[in-house]
């Protein structure tokens, strides 16, 4: 069984912490916004670490990691934002200490490797809730989001996602003056996307960022055996990237040559962010970058005969609202009723 942190309470400190990139150093503005709704919104006291606003060696941003965990001030850890090669952080830590001293740990993107490595040592973290992108929203917390983070924070109990009402996958330019003066542009919510037998499946989370997954995979060093996802329930997201459908589908036909994705009983797709500041895709072109990354998992799905229950378009990580869900916690699917819930 999954070993679920205890959680803080309002006024408890918890640790502010950017294992990817110092972003903050760069972008001071939407992490000094996200910090102070930590503050007044939750209750919640941050610290931060050496690392967390400057540019550091993986050696050092892993010393700040080990700090957070072993200090028993420290009641949770919140990620500034992600980055590229969190990765190289791994090999400094302390598997036995972190162990010894669970604590909720929240991030997205590139803070898969950290739920990875806290997943191997059988202990849930939480993905989502990130300082600069959800707490740092421009205009305001988004409530989607808001309610989310609160149940994951503060408590232990079962929770029904929703398909958001609203969404956007277009960000602001940080850089700009006034960024954080209006609400981001939204869009209608979608319903999600069910294929698959309509049967009902629990089992742990395991995934996260697909581009993350991939490094995880090639590296090779902190993947556990095949047979240890047996049953598991795998989420996958995209980011500001913005794969191509060919490199979707090439990464999941992988997983599937290693014997990895038919062992896991259910499988959860994120809405895909089709925009960026660099790539300012039409409303047409934004649809049909949807359409294609969708029919690159099924394809894969029906080539090698994976019929579980999977859902898509399910607001998880680069785009807004950004849920929370428990990394190596316990979700459960009704393909019959078309519910997801997780346990927190």
């Amino acid at each position: 069984m999954p070993l679920y942190p205890p959680k803080p309470q309002p006024g408890d400190q918890v640790a502010v912490l950017s294992p990817g990139a110092a972003l903050p150093e760069v972008f001071p503005a939407p992490y000094e916004l996200g910090l102070r709704r930590l503050q007044r919104d939750f209750g919640l006291r941050p610290v931060e670490y050496p690392t967390t606003r400057r540019w550091s060696s993986p050696r050092a941003r892993a010393a700040d990691v080990m700090a957070a965990f072993t200090d028993p001030e420290i009641k949770a850890i919140v990620t500034s934002i992600g980055g590229s090669d969190q990765l190289k952080i791994l090999r400094y830590l302390d598997a036995d200490l972190i162990r010894d001293n669970p604590k909720p740990f929240f991030g997205i993107s590139d803070n898969t490797n950290l739920h990875h490595y806290l997943f191997n040592l059988g202990l849930v973290s939480y993905y989502g809730g990130t300082v600069m992108t959800m707490l740092g929203r421009p205009g305001a917390l988004n409530d989607h989001s808001a309610y989310a983070f609160t149940m994951a924070m503060f408590t232990s109990e079962w929770y029904d996602l929703r398909p958001a009402d609203v969404y956007t996958d277009m960000e602001r330019d940080w850089a700009e003056p006034g960024w954080a003066s209006s609400e981001p542009e939204m869009m209608p919510g979608t319903e999600w996307i069910w294929h698959g037998p309509a049967e009902q499946v629990e089992g742990r989370l395991w995934g996260g960022s697909l581009e993350i997954v991939d490094f995880q995979l090639r590296a090779s060093r902190y993947v556990l055996p095949e047979e240890q996802y047996d049953g598991a329930v795998l989420f996958l997201e995209t980011s500001e990237e913005l794969p191509s459908s060919e490199h979707v589908w090439r990464i999941l036909m992988c997983m599937a040559e290693r014997d990895l994705l038919q062992r896991f009983a259910g499988i959860l797709i994120g809405r895909p962010k089709a925009w960026s500041l660099e790539r300012r895709h039409s409303p047409t072109r934004r649809a049909g970058y949807v359409a294609a990354q969708r029919e690159a998992v099924l394809e894969v799905l029906r080539e090698y005969h994976v019929e579980v229950p999977t859902v898509f378009d399910v607001d998880l990580g680069h785009t807004d609202p950004q849920l929370v869900v428990p990394h190596g916690g316990l979700v459960r699917i009704d393909g019959a009723e078309h519910t997801i819930s997780v346990r927190y």
